[in-house]
């Protein structure tokens, strides 16, 4: 086999590239995706791009910390959740009985 070495770093790796299957299934796709991630990556590109040049590196964080903040405010607040916690505490009180 050509690639030995790429297929003993795939074996020896292959617990933790499929430890989201420990987590409710309902949590699969969040975990296993950073969707959430790149969405918010590509907003803070757009406008910065929109901006064009920035004086200093300061001025370009606020543009970003401010969007995080807004983000935060709105759409990770408590009316929406990204996972349900609540599953992991039945488990972890499943498993502790």
């Amino acid at each position: 086999m050509k690639l030995h070495s790429a297929a003993d770093i795939l074996s020896s790796g292959i617990d933790e590239s499929v430890t989201y299957y420990q987590f409710p299934r309902e949590h699969h796709r969040s975990i296993r995706t950073n969707n959430m991630l790149e969405r918010i990556m590509k907003e803070i590109r757009r406008r910065t791009r929109v901006v064009g040049s920035f004086p200093d590196g300061k001025s370009a964080l606020m543009l970003a910390s401010a969007r995080l903040r807004y983000i935060a405010s709105k759409s990770w607040s408590d009316t929406r959740k990204y996972m349900d916690m609540a599953k992991l505490e039945e488990i972890k009180l499943e498993k502790s009985a």
